[in-house]
């Protein structure tokens, strides 16, 4: 559609969002303009990725079951995706918006989006999935709001705010592409935005969000960064931790929260301190020189400029392992549906299969590459969804080319091709996530949630099972991994599609640290999976080929 630029001016100028009302979930309709243009966030001017000429993009409100319809323009110079942090899209990964389940918006197109958060609430967000175009901005906020009919386990916020947090590089992304692809890495951020804006902590910064005294606020936050881990923290304000990733949690206050890329975290803040400015602070973690931005909070009326005194974060990994810990899956609440999360015993299911995934870097062809068991996953110009929906996957790629107990000897050697793991349809798996490495990892799967039942230091064993958490781990949808330690997650696939396990480290992701789950319907019925949309792109093999027979009825 060479009219693209036009057309999505011409909508957008006209109304971003269209609400349709009818019998079933609402339909909720965006029109997304997706351009270049510059901006200054560390004082340097550079180009970013606008949306709807917006930096970061606009932020999503749903609600649980809506149906979300996203007609997204490319206007970039490159083909481009947007995945959905954490929107498990039941029977349709067709919409997911990673490389290998979907063909790229060409420049000068476009694409409508259709999902659906069903059955799930939440803070996520959402980001570009294509080369390293993370590294310039197109994220935003998404967040999944219970139906009215449900109870929420804390009283009404005045308000809903969003703190999307992350490391910052001056560099174009198209810069930091070549870095990678030479074979070197990213090397440190220059810096901490938060929601854009890299504050200065010296009293001229315009506030972000104001508070009303006496009242609470939901703030959400997430770490939208490429690969550093950062600590939020409110001047003297506690942050009453109560959903993290789509589950409601047991509420505890926290001083400061480590959240690691690729998590969100939701907290009510009350507005009980004296009424002034005060500063959000994010600071990174794990790096030699700790690296700190700001973001003002104004109480309405409030007399005063914020202290210049920030507080301290934390020192070291033992600290955050242990906060981590403390986080519990609130039993009681009811998530997107009215049933108790707790009736839901994860820890009475045996355990069908075991892969534990070892991530290690490596040399190919003297470049730096990243692996998991051996494997430095490539994406070919055929989505492996595609290859497999139209018959011809042993034309793009293997399965299980990797071990699921891999020896030493088989994670000392890299080789690029595409890492697809088979899956049997409503099997209940144990995954092992083990960092041998010195710097902290975070996982994600998409289409699914999973119990996060253990993250110790060391080496796996089975012996190790005696001590997770079988009771109430929270379910949701990252994990971090520290140095030299591993991490275990339980969860039944019994979503089907293919869906990609990915480390949220964006150099690491780029250069091979990722892999597919193929997981499909047994019966081909619709029952488990979707059909391939008639408006989904088809690009490499399937170019003009015509779609296979539909899946039968439910």
């Amino acid at each position: 559609m060479r009219g693209a630029k036009l057309l999505a001016a011409c909508l957008y100028l006209a109304a971003a969002v269209t609400v349709v009302v009818r019998a079933e979930d609402p339909y909720f309709h965006h029109v997304w303009n997706v351009t270049y243009g510059t901006a200054s966030p560390l004082g340097v001017p550079q180009q970013v990725i606008l949306i709807n000429g917006q930096f970061p993009g606009p932020n999503i409100n749903s609600t649980s079951n809506n149906n979300v319809i996203i007609n997204v323009f490319n206007n970039l110079d490159e083909p481009f995706l947007l995945t959905w942090n954490g929107i498990q899209h039941r029977k349709n990964c067709w919409q997911d918006g990673t490389p290998g389940t979907m063909c790229p918006i060409m420049p000068g197109t476009n694409y409508t989006y259709h999902f659906q958060p069903k059955d799930q609430i939440g803070s996520y967000f959402y980001y570009p999935s294509t080369a390293m175009h993370r590294a310039a901005g197109g994220y935003g906020g998404l967040r999944v709001n219970s139906r009215l009919l449900i109870p929420v386990p804390y009283a009404d916020p005045e308000d809903d705010y969003t703190v999307l947090i992350g490391d910052w590089y001056t560099k174009s992304h198209t810069q930091l592409k070549k870095f990678l692809d030479s074979g070197r890495t990213l090397g440190r951020p220059n810096g901490i935005l938060m929601n854009g804006k890299n504050g200065k902590a010296d009293g001229a910064d315009a506030p972000l969000f104001t508070l009303k005294p006496g009242k609470t606020y939901r703030v959400r936050i997430c770490n939208v960064g490429l690969k550093t881990s950062l600590n939020f923290r409110i001047q003297n304000h506690k942050l009453k931790l109560v959903e993290m990733e789509g589950s409601h949690v047991l509420q505890n206050d926290y001083d400061s929260l480590d959240v690691h890329v690729g998590q969100c975290y939701g907290t009510i803040v009350t507005a009980n301190q004296e009424p002034k400015d005060y500063y959000m602070v994010a600071s990174s973690r794990f790096l030699k020189s700790v690296i700190t931005t700001t973001g003002l909070l104004r109480y309405e009326g409030g007399k005063g400029p914020a202290s210049s005194q920030l507080p301290a974060g934390p020192v070291g990994w033992a600290w955050s392992l242990n906060q981590f810990r403390s986080f519990r899956w609130n039993l009681t609440a009811s998530a997107a549906r009215p049933n108790p999360q707790g009736s839901y015993h994860y820890g009475k299911i045996n355990i069908t299969r075991t892969i534990k995934l070892v991530n290690t870097q490596g040399k190919v062809d003297g470049k730096l590459r990243y692996a998991l068991n051996g494997v430095s996953h490539t994406d070919p110009e055929t989505p492996l969804k595609l290859a497999e929906y139209f018959g011809i996957a042993d034309k793009v790629f293997k399965y299980n080319t990797i071990s699921d107990n891999p020896t030493p000897e088989q994670t000392k050697t890299i080789k690029m091709v595409p890492n697809v793991l088979n899956i049997t349809h409503r099997t209940f798996i144990e995954v092992v996530f083990e960092n041998h490495e010195k710097s902290v990892q975070s996982w994600h799967l998409d289409g699914y949630s999973f119990f996060a039942v253990a993250v110790e230091p060391g080496t796996w064993t089975p012996e190790k099972r005696k001590n997770y958490n079988l009771l109430d781990a929270v379910s949701r949808h990252t994990v971090q991994v520290y140095p030299k330690c591993w991490a275990a997650i339980l969860l039944t696939f019994d979503n089907c599609g293919m869906w990609n396990i990915r480390s949220e480290n964006s150099e690491r992701r780029y250069l091979g640290q990722q892999l597919y789950a193929s997981v499909l319907s047994p019966e081909k019925s619709l029952r488990d999976e979707y059909n391939m949309p008639e408006t989904s792109l088809q690009c490499g093999l399937v170019k003009g080929t015509p779609k296979p027979n539909p899946y039968a009825g439910a």
